[in-house]
């Protein structure tokens, strides 16, 4: 999972316009479908010619639909993040997987991969129960710092990623029962790294808690996690690991298997 780093947005190779550009697609969410060259130009952070040129732009392209005042993303924008599924292997075999853990369990499974700072879900297999204050879908991103998938790829890291990720991080308490020192964090994925799993308790949203193992390929190289997430209410720490943790471990132990 060694990556090069990134370059800065001062630097000569960076293209301005394109970033510009995919800040107006981010700017739409499920909260924010349809919106006004103002709002797009406020949530894409802005000025309305330069929010004006990239939208009409997007139009021409077949990216986003336009009816008077109002825009919207078009279908063909699935076509970008359908090109990143198709490239990583065995999704198809993933999902399957994942599927049966929530049939074992009867809660949500998902696999994700770090992404910078956060974890971009690839793969989910939804309970009926939704856990989140948020929606959970396909390319959905969330602070790694504070995800057990998120952990659990961290505390794997090799060394200068993972000191590249803390020097780069930013503690946030989102709830009461968040980590907020860099200290006690690096405590928590040392313990990680030890166990080689992850529980994050409520530590995102209230009334969350999760579950994760590292997924690697059969040569040890990390590719990404899965997770178990569950409601802090309904099911203790103790039974999260000792009833769902072994079926975790078969789920990474097959998704593996397919990793040569």
């Amino acid at each position: 999972m060694t990556q090069d780093k990134k370059i800065s947005s001062d630097s000569p190779d960076f293209v301005a316009s394109l970033a510009g550009g995919l800040s107006v697609l981010l700017a739409f969410d499920e909260n924010h479908t349809t919106m006004t060259l103002s709002e797009v130009a406020e949530r894409a952070s802005m000025d309305r010619a330069k929010a004006r040129r990239y939208l009409l732009t997007l139009h021409a392209l077949g990216y986003v639909h336009k009816n008077k005042r109002q825009f919207k993303l078009s279908p063909k924008t699935l076509s970008l993040g359908a090109s990143y599924l198709n490239s990583v292997h065995h999704h198809d075999i993933i999902q399957f997987y994942l599927e049966r853990v929530t049939e074992q369990t009867g809660e949500s499974c998902s696999f994700a991969v770090l992404d910078g700072d956060d974890v971009t879900y690839i793969a989910r297999s939804a309970a009926q129960h939704r856990l989140l204050s948020i929606a959970i879908a396909i390319g959905t991103r969330l602070p790694a710092a504070y995800t057990s998938m998120g952990r659990a790829i961290i505390a794997n890291l090799p060394e200068e990623a993972l000191t590249d990720f803390l020097d780069s991080t930013e503690m946030v308490a989102h709830t009461p029962h968040s980590i907020t020192e860099m200290a006690a964090f690096k405590d928590e994925l040392a313990r990680i790294k030890t166990q080689q799993y992850a529980v994050v308790d409520q530590e995102l949203d209230s009334g969350l808690r999760s579950l994760a193992l590292p997924v690697y390929k059969s040569n040890k190289e990390l590719i990404g996690a899965i997770n178990i997430s569950t409601n802090a209410m309904r099911i203790s720490e103790e039974a999260l690991i000792e009833q769902f943790l072994p079926l975790l471990k078969e789920c990474a132990d097959n998704i593996q298997t397919y990793y040569i």
